[in-house]
């Protein structure tokens, strides 16, 4: 027995001929993807073209500008209220913003160019320091991310936790601009790391290792008012010799580095931030902060191994030598000799901090305080210091 099936007219059912116009539909778009990456493949074919007949033009226009837009530091010592040993926090603070937003490697060079070109020629208030990295942070940004990537000002003020009103944000956008002359086209260090590394194999641990290093070294003094082509170059070296890869050959431009630049940078490596370091122990990052705290270990290691062995006192007890050649010792009157301590003559007294930090004369007529002996170790380097000596850089908080 035979049923008649009438037809479906029930909306829910997709008919023939809408599964056609569905078809057709994804026919064109794939053919217009198509054509879309056709056009990019042939825009990025001549950009490369470009970028090689106009490369040494390109260059050449990168180091005028970078000599142009250099902040001075003679200029920020002068500030009445920020010290140096602020930067390195709003620093952190601008690098956790970075990551939190997404933006660009090179923003965030920007942002330090632009927060330190505005203080070099404008005094600024403590209460004001964090205002103006953040709209250094939001100029940067609007210069080279994408649109839906810039942070918007109530997205600043919460992350300022409401300290400062939308107008300032505003108020202080325009300040920033006119006292740089709105000259922003700053040459990055990450600028620069892409130019010497575009015409060699990629390598994503050797780029993230010196954008690391070269991070590590904004947060210095002594690297504020240098090059960024001359901290690209020495960071690329130094990354290079910590992946053991080899170094640029001597007619490229990479190999241009300086080696004093190199000895400083290399001898900031072993405190470096520890916004820094967490941001570069990510595994999109090759985790080089981890690598490099291994490979600081391991040079730490073999200092230690093959340091020299501590040098003897010059001046020996007499009692004691004796003792070592088992000689008879000859009595003496102990009012004749110095203090003894264990048979040892006891040290000079320390001055104090008061003493210290009142000048060398003060309150002392023509005496001279006798130095401070340094305690002998099994290491030499490890060398206990007085209250009025400077312990080594590595031991201290950041000098700024």
């Amino acid at each position: 027995m035979a049923y008649y099936q009438q037809p479906c007219d029930s909306y829910f059912v997709e008919s023939h001929d809408d599964r056609e116009t569905r078809f057709r539909q994804e026919m064109r778009e794939r053919e217009s993807h198509a054509k879309r990456q056709t056009q990019l493949a042939i825009a990025e074919e001549l950009s490369q073209l470009a970028s090689y007949e106009y490369r040494d033009q390109i260059l050449e226009h990168m180091e005028m500008m970078e000599s142009i837009t250099l902040p001075d530091v003679a200029a920020i010592d002068v500030q009445t209220e920020i010290q140096w040993f602020m930067r390195p926090y709003l620093l952190d603070f601008l690098t956790e913003a970075h990551s939190a937003f997404g933006l660009l490697p090179e923003t965030l060079f920007l942002t330090i160019n632009v927060l330190d070109r505005y203080c070099s020629r404008r005094i600024v208030y403590k209460k004001h320091y964090q205002l103006v990295g953040c709209c250094a942070l939001l100029i940067a940004s609007k210069y080279g991310d994408r649109k839906d990537r810039v942070p918007t000002i109530k997205e600043l003020k919460a992350m300022c936790c409401g300290l400062y009103e939308d107008e300032m944000f505003t108020q202080m956008e325009w300040h920033v601009l006119v006292t740089v002359d709105w000259l922003i086209g700053h040459p990055t260090i990450d600028s620069f790391l892409q130019l010497a590394l575009e015409n060699i194999p990629y390598d994503p641990e050797v780029e993230h290792m010196a954008c690391y290093i070269a991070e590590t070294a904004m947060f210095h003094k002594e690297f504020v008012s240098m090059r960024p082509s001359d901290i690209a170059r020495t960071s690329l070296a130094v990354a290079r010799y910590i992946l053991s890869r080899p170094q640029a050959s001597n007619d490229e431009w990479a190999s241009k580095y300086d080696h004093q630049t190199l000895l400083s940078l290399s001898q900031q490596l072993h405190q470096p931030s520890g916004v820094l370091s967490r941001k570069y122990s990510s595994a999109h990052l090759s985790k080089v902060s981890i690598i490099l705290e291994g490979f600081m270990a391991r040079q730490a290691s073999i200092s230690r191994c093959y340091a020299a062995p501590p040098t003897p006192p010059a001046e020996t007890c007499a009692e004691e030598q004796l003792v070592q050649k088992k000689l008879p010792v000859t009595p003496t009157k102990p009012h004749f000799l110095p203090s003894m301590n264990n048979g040892c003559l006891t040290p000079p007294i320390t001055p104090t901090n008061h003493d210290c930090y009142a000048g060398p004369n003060a309150g002392m007529g023509n005496f001279h305080r006798p130095p401070t002996p340094a305690s002998l170790t099994s290491h030499p380097s490890n060398q206990q210091y007085g209250p009025c000596s400077l312990p080594p850089i590595s031991q201290t908080a950041p000098m700024f």
